[in-house]
């Protein structure tokens, strides 16, 4: 704390010190500055930025697709793939492709979801309900936090 004083002077000192003169809060009165090497400043921004990113956890959306007549061994193999997709933390969008007279039956669409829902061995939620967009059936899961 140095104090109030006019602008030259203060211009002046940092100068002197080989500093640069950083407003903090211009809307004060009289404004409130600091002295502080400005690269410096910048420098201690970037890294705690950077570290802040670092700690950050990405999670993705990772697909997998599956038919209204895939096969049992198929079916336990994407469910397999999709407990590993889930213990990484990443979410799952399960999609299912209707084509010509399976659109018509979607029904059995759902039941094959549900199969392929209760095949998975990981604990999960739900966070969006089947929902058909098109010719497809997506169902959004993320693992579950405990």
């Amino acid at each position: 704390m140095i104090g109030i004083m006019p602008t030259t002077e203060a211009l002046v000192r940092a100068r002197e010190l080989g500093l640069d003169v950083i407003e903090v809060s211009p809307k004060a009165n009289p404004p409130v500055v600091k002295f502080l090497s400005f690269d410096k400043f910048r420098y201690q921004q970037e890294k705690a930025l950077a570290a802040q990113r670092k700690r950050q956890k990405k999670v993705e959306v990772k697909g997998i697709r599956v038919s209204v007549r895939i096969g049992v061994h198929d079916l336990a193999f994407k469910a397999a793939l999709a407990d590993k997709f889930l213990s990484q933390g990443n979410k799952v969008k399960i999609e299912m492709l209707l084509r010509g007279r399976e659109k018509a039956n979607l029904d059995f669409a759902v039941e094959v979801i549900k199969k392929f829902l209760a095949a998975i061995k990981v604990s999960y939620t739900i966070e969006q309900e089947a929902k058909k967009l098109g010719s497809f059936i997506t169902v959004v899961i993320a693992p579950k936090t405990q």
